[in-house]
């Protein structure tokens, strides 16, 4: 980053889950101006608005409020306008096009990610897990990032013209296996099943502040 780009005003859309733990890592680093909470249509659709966080939580509790309050259609509006989007958990399943393991009557999706995921792949909420990952993109690579898990979708499949694998972690009877993927980049699009924000290791929110600034560059 040079010091010509200019700092970031980043949402964080906050419906539900941990977006609060994004804002505070966001909030600190070099390259981002402001962060805001966003919750309405108007947020959204705000031009000084430069990038956007899915936070973790609950992807069909997210969704519904998102539908009861008219943000569907915004929010897939922002992503399909190429302005960067980093979804973590239960935003990356919103991402998605396709969706399995959903509740009955299906999920509602965002998409715009050319990626099929499962969600709760690693079981429910006593099944959580830290498991270090091996990210060649992040600063320090030879560092693994510490993935924290929490009842977390896995990307089943992806379409490999367009998106890239980032990350892969084997699941129980899967050990001796390439593992299961797990982060991903498609563009101006990032996702993680896993939860960056809940580790001291900022190491993924410096890679989408980066990340940002260059999608921005390229417009």
């Amino acid at each position: 980053m040079t010091t010509e780009t200019k700092p970031l005003r980043i949402g964080v859309l906050a419906l539900q889950g941990a977006f609060a733990e994004h804002q505070h890592v966001l909030a600190r680093l070099p390259g981002v101006e402001s962060t805001v909470q966003v919750r309405t249509a108007a947020a959204i659709e705000d031009p000084t608005l430069d990038a956007l966080v899915l936070p973790g939580g609950e992807s069909t509790t997210m969704a519904l409020i998102a539908e009861r309050s008219g943000l569907m259609d915004p929010l897939r509006a922002f992503v399909k306008s190429g302005k960067p989007v980093w979804g973590t958990c239960a935003g990356m399943i919103l991402l998605s096009n396709t969706a399995h393991a959903t509740k009955a009557g299906g999920q509602n999706l965002i998409g715009g990610l050319a990626v099929t995921v499962k969600r709760n792949a690693f079981g429910a909420q006593v099944d959580s897990f830290v498991a270090d990952l091996s990210i060649p993109t992040l600063i320090n690579p030879e560092t693994p990032f510490p993935g924290v898990f929490i009842r977390a979708p896995i990307i089943e499949s992806v379409d490999e013209k367009e998106v890239e694998v980032l990350a892969r972690v084997p699941r129980k009877g899967e050990e001796n296996s390439e593992g299961s993927i797990v982060a991903v980049r498609q563009g101006h699009i990032l996702a993680t099943a896993f939860h960056p924000e809940l580790t001291e290791d900022d190491r993924f929110h410096r890679y989408f502040v980066d990340m940002a600034h260059q999608v921005i560059k390229q417009k």
